[in-house]
């Protein structure tokens, strides 16, 4: 039997905790002890925020948490778990926003000072970023975005210079992804010799919210229970 762990889930821009509340179930589920903090903009100031606030915070709640644990991001969250994966013991990155030299292939973005997701937020354009949720978490995810710092990903967008986990690494990508083309997953796992977890998930959110979420949750913990055995 593995032994007890703890897992720190990190969100994606202009999302929250809840995103994970598939993945935390699952993982709950399998003994572990589980984080998911939402990340929060400096003195309540979207505007002002910068991707080290976010980075610190990433680190505190890490460092908050037992050994062994494991570091799950998504998203922006997988850049921000890349840069604190030296005090974690394993690392899956879920579609992540990647990290110099592949940000050169990156979709191009211009972010204003404060992206609108919460105050332009529209079902519709929910259920267009959603096809492969249910009715029901995409109506739960169009009442929960928020606003994002526009600096904060203008910093992740102009490359963000890591060094590759020394820990187990599993990368999760969608099959069809507008935000983080699946190709730019799997050339950074190539790269560092990580593991990939290829999904059907149709979305850049899918692998978190969509209909296959608990079974690639799922999956991802027989992945961190090998790489437990294997360590």
């Amino acid at each position: 039997m593995t032994r007890s762990r703890a897992a720190l889930l990190v969100h994606g821009a202009g999302g929250g905790g809840w995103e994970w509340n598939v993945w935390r179930g699952v993982l709950e589920e399998a003994g572990f002890r589980v984080a998911a903090p939402d990340l929060v903009p400096v003195r309540g100031d979207v505007a002002a925020t910068r991707l080290q606030d976010y980075q610190a915070q990433v680190r505190a709640a890490l460092a908050a948490l037992p050994r062994p644990r494991v570091l799950v991001g998504a998203s922006l969250g997988g850049l921000l778990a890349l840069n604190a994966a030296e005090g974690a013991d394993a690392v899956v990155l879920v579609n992540p926003l990647p990290p110099v030299p592949w940000h050169v292939d990156m979709p191009a973005r211009d972010w204003p000072d404060v992206v609108p997701w919460r105050r332009a937020a529209r079902l519709s354009g929910t259920r267009e970023a959603m096809p492969d949720a249910d009715d029901a978490t995409t109506l739960f995810a169009f009442r929960h975005w928020r606003d994002e710092s526009g600096a904060v990903l203008r910093e992740a967008w102009r490359g963000v210079a890591t060094e590759r986990p020394a820990c187990p690494m599993l990368c999760v990508a969608s099959a069809h992804d507008d935000d983080v083309p699946p190709s730019i997953t799997r050339a950074m796992a190539e790269a560092w010799g990580a593991d990939v977890l290829q999904t059907v998930s149709g979305s850049h959110v899918g692998p978190l919210l969509g209909r296959e979420a608990a079974g690639i949750a799922a999956q991802a913990v027989e992945w961190l229970n090998r790489a437990a055995k294997a360590g």
